[in-house]
């Protein structure tokens, strides 16, 4: 089987949970791969870079438990994102960590991963790429990655202003590899709809920020419950690369959402965006799917009615080819 279908195969739903900054942690990727979704979590968010092995270890022994007490469950693998950036100082540490636990995948953002990809075929993990244009998919394919991450417009995030269908079906011109479709998924349907188009996964961050488990503070929460597309700004001011982000996270910063100024790379520094008041810690980020989150419930609820109107889309999808 190809890399799509070996992931498939362990897996309820084709859904790759985005890693969120400051975000995601171990009891939240726990639940998602329980729940047959990967789950995933940056590198970064495990602080100071000790964590990192210790939440590894967490996940793997809870994964490997639900395996044991259910051999016949779908318990899908986890990942890691690594920031690919000179301002990761981390990053060295961060792969070391990930090949001493064979982690079997981790994402990657920003520029073309050759180190990452280099350490993941020493034990046979797999590399997926965020990618915002066919150029910067170019690139990855060039660095060897595994998958790649197309993230189109209305992604929560860093993202691009690309229609799915035009940048999926670009890629495919020259990309026959697994690709996991970014952009305001927050439903089953909407996952089958991702395949139907060419990709091979939908790839969910904001749907997920509104659950139990997620290291988000109340308010971020009930933002997003509250927000509709409307409430979505997408600028480059916070980290020097265009993203979308919660209007009222904005005006709750002291900043005119409506007004705001444009930054560029420079800006960019990871190490310590955590503590920086202009990027996730204050300004919150967010895809144009609010509109359909309704509740903040535990991440195994969520993926329950995904897996629902996932199959349920199914069917109307085979009652409508047996009409035609």
């Amino acid at each position: 089987m190809g890399v799509a279908e070996t992931l498939k195969a362990q897996m309820s739903i084709p859904v790759i949970c985005a890693p969120l900054f400051i975000v995601s942690n171990p009891d939240l990727v726990i639940a998602q791969c329980k729940a047959g979704m990967i789950g995933s979590f940056p590198a970064l968010n495990a602080r100071p870079a000790e964590e990192l092995d210790v939440w590894l270890t967490r996940i793997e022994a809870a994964l490997d438990a639900a395996r044991a007490a259910d051999p016949n469950a779908r318990i899908a693998p986890f990942a890691v994102n690594q920031i690919v950036h000179k301002s990761n100082s981390r990053l060295q540490h961060d792969i070391a960590a990930c090949v001493k636990h064979r982690v079997p995948m981790m994402i990657t953002s920003l520029q073309a991963p050759y180190e990452v990809v280099e350490a993941a075929k020493t034990y046979g993990g797999l590399v997926f790429h965020d990618i915002i244009n066919a150029r910067h998919a170019r690139k990855a394919i060039e660095a060897g990655v595994d998958g790649l991450i197309v993230v189109c417009a209305g992604a929560g995030g860093h993202a691009s202003t690309v229609s799915p269908f035009a940048l999926v079906a670009e890629i495919r011109e020259f990309w026959d590899g697994p690709i996991a479709l970014s952009g305001a998924i927050t439903r089953g349907e909407q996952v089958l709809a991702a395949e139907v188009m060419g990709a091979d996964f939908a790839y969910i961050g904001t749907r997920f920020i509104a659950t139990q488990e997620a290291r988000a503070l109340p308010e971020y929460k009930q933002m997003i419950i509250d927000s509709t597309s409307s409430d979505i700004v997408y600028s480059s001011l916070f980290t020097g690369v265009h993203g979308n982000y919660l209007k009222g996270s904005i005006a709750r910063a002291g900043l005119d959402p409506d007004a705001l100024p444009s930054a560029d790379k420079s800006t960019m520094n990871f190490d310590s965006a955590a503590r920086d008041k202009k990027a996730w810690k204050d300004i919150w980020g967010a895809g144009q799917g609010v509109g359909s989150i309704k509740d903040a419930p535990p991440a195994a609820e969520v993926a329950a009615r995904m897996i629902a109107e996932y199959r349920l889309a199914q069917k109307k999808a085979a009652q409508i080819a047996a009409r035609a």
